[in-house]
């Protein structure tokens, strides 16, 4: 099994910035593809952003597309989702996911993934 523990939530004024990072274990944990989400009070859980197990492809929502930025540092297992130019709408919870087989065709979908953290908060203030 594979160990998500995201972190780099909290309360930023709109405008601002935070890095959220999401830090994996487990068995051939760089060998996942890993998904980040979001999942504002009401709302169903959207794709934000994704990054293959080797880094070279990462996609985003069009929503966030650039102002959110993923990378992943293979030797520490940790994959970063810096986000800039925050907005009100991205206040939401924010969640990494991991699957060992990633198809473009379905990475957007939540139900693609085998493996989810706990979920870091991140609130943007008008």
């Amino acid at each position: 099994q594979v160990q998500l523990v995201e972190s780099g939530g909290g309360l930023v004024q709109a405008g601002g910035s935070l890095r959220l990072s999401c830090v994996a274990s487990g068995r051939a944990a760089s060998n996942y593809a890993v998904g980040w989400f979001r999942q504002a009070q009401g709302d169903e859980r959207e794709f934000v952003s994704s990054i293959n197990y080797s880094g070279l492809s990462q996609y985003y929502a069009d929503s966030v597309r650039g102002r959110f930025t993923i990378s992943r540092d293979i030797a520490s297992n940790t994959v970063y989702l810096q986000m800039s130019s925050l907005r009100p709408e991205d206040t939401a919870v924010y969640y990494c996911a991991a699957v060992r087989l990633w198809t473009t065709a379905t990475m957007r979908q939540p139900s693609t993934y085998d493996y989810w953290g706990q979920g870091t908060r991140v609130t943007v203030s008008s």
